[in-house]
């Protein structure tokens, strides 16, 4: 069965803080962003999704790369661009490593890290879905007073979808 995923309000920024997720719930949808310097190949989509599939929660990637401008552009002009069309290949990323301290989440409706891509990075993401759990943690020069880390989950309460409250302020004097 398709599990519709509720999206979570928008968070508001958290000032110097760093934001992590270690899994994403099913509907999760996130974005590459090819590096500076690099382009990414004509046609190509940068998405992924965390879909089941076999009642295992995976990213879906569609083939993307992200190539150098330099070389990109030097192909452009030694060839009036003949590119032919490939039928679009769908790869699945490998099975979720098995995490001991996962008592509370099921592998089959959460996405573990996706796959690093060269020359790509994950825009940060603004979109989440409820069960969605965020680690913040203070930058570095920031972290003078205790506590420099929490987390805050995505749930509903009472048919309502909320953000808990993060206890932690991150700020450079002591």
């Amino acid at each position: 069965g398709f599990l519709f995923a509720e999206k979570c309000p928008v968070l508001s920024r958290t000032e110097f803080a760093d934001v992590t997720a270690e899994m994403y719930p099913l509907g999760t949808r996130l974005y590459y962003e090819c590096d500076s310097g690099y382009m990414r190949r004509s046609g190509h989509y940068l998405g992924i999704r965390c879909q089941s599939t076999e009642q295992v929660a995976s990213w879906t990637y569609k083939e993307f790369e992200c190539i150098d401008e330099k070389i990109l552009l030097s192909m452009a002009s030694a060839m009036e661009l003949d590119f032919t069309q490939k039928p679009e290949r769908k790869t699945q990323s490998p099975a979720p490593q098995k995490r001991e301290n996962l008592s509370e989440f099921d592998q089959k409706d959460f996405c573990g890290p996706p796959k690093t891509v060269p020359h790509a990075s994950l825009i940060l993401n603004n979109h989440y879905y409820v069960g969605q759990v965020l680690h913040f943690k203070c930058q570095s020069g920031y972290d003078k007073r205790p506590p420099t880390s929490g987390t805050r989950r995505c749930k509903k309460v009472n048919g309502k979808i909320i953000w808990t409250h993060l206890d932690m302020r991150c700020t450079n004097d002591s």
